[in-house]
């Protein structure tokens, strides 16, 4: 079994919720948005043109550091093919989500849609994103909600716009989405990004609300109460249990990798909260298996 060395004195298996699969589209297209974009400036590794082939990078990668599995993001509409492929290609390690805008989305067969409300600048109650949901729950599906803060590394590095409207953001706005479509999983990433007391809120109400945890979380920076991610967790556990925590990285691009860090410092706190470690198999692997593999 492929597993990492954890604080609990055993390898555990890791299931990481959120990693960008930045293909070779990916590139092309933010290419079509500045006449004249290179992308030299970015000292990243350009991915080959197959997404099978950026797969396997991302296998071997997985492998050196004792990742069992993860959530692969198309991360611009309309690049569910790339994810698709690299799902097809290792189909015991990678999960297909993609990133869709409900104005102008064809379901395909990922394994979640990503909205983002702030960036493609729409109400997540409106009649075209409750057709995503209509999708998630007659397939058997789950639905990735981006909510707060929203900044995109890559788009500032290259110095693209990032024409956001925050007032489409709050999680509390997928209350009456969440009760209403009650068998569909519902992921909040980045704990709310910024929104924690409202995506508590919304979790605590909601029991099909999951709480990601990927990143660096710098929105703790926001709160007034100068949360740190010891706080941050505590208070998660509290209010939703171990059985609703998705453990992420937001990893993205080579030649970095996988962010395995973000693991130490999240494996690190919840050691030090005293979780056990079969609180914390589920946190890292074992809730996304579960909603996934339905």
């Amino acid at each position: 079994m492929i597993a990492r060395p954890s604080p609990w004195g055993t390898a555990i298996a890791i299931a990481d919720a959120h990693i960008h699969f930045f293909s070779h589209r990916f590139f092309e297209t933010l290419a079509t948005q500045k006449a004249g974009l290179t992308f030299e400036s970015l000292h990243w590794q350009m991915p080959p043109e197959r997404p099978e082939d950026l797969a396997n990078i991302w296998a071997h990668e997985m492998d050196r550091l004792g990742v069992a599995r993860a959530a692969m993001i198309a991360s611009v509409p309309g690049d569910e093919e790339s994810v698709i492929k690299a799902a097809a290609a290792f189909p015991e390690r990678f999960f297909a989500y993609a990133m869709v805008n409900p104005a102008n989305w064809e379901p395909s067969d990922i394994s979640v849609a990503c909205l983002f409300p702030a960036m493609h600048r729409y109400f997540v109650q409106s009649d075209q994103a409750l057709g995503v949901f209509d999708w998630a729950q007659s397939r058997r599906r789950a639905v990735f909600v981006h909510c707060g803060v929203l900044s995109v590394g890559v788009r500032k590095k290259l110095g693209l716009d990032s024409l956001y409207d925050m007032r489409f953001s709050n999680p509390i706005d997928l209350h009456a989405i969440a009760t209403r479509y009650p068998t569909v999983p519902i992921i909040v990433p980045h704990f709310g990004a910024g929104y924690f007391r409202e995506a508590l809120m919304l979790a605590d109400l909601c029991p099909n609300v999951y709480l990601d945890t990927s990143s660096s979380n710098q929105w703790m920076k926001y709160q007034e109460s100068h949360l740190d991610l010891r706080q941050v967790f505590r208070r998660a556990l509290d209010v939703v249990g171990p059985r609703r925590i998705l453990f992420g990285t937001d990893s993205s691009f080579f030649p970095r990798g996988w962010h395995h860090q973000i693991f130490e410092d999240q494996a690190r706190v919840l050691y030090e909260l005293n979780v056990s470690e079969e609180d914390a198999r589920l946190i890292f692997s074992e809730n996304l298996l579960r909603i996934l593999a339905r």
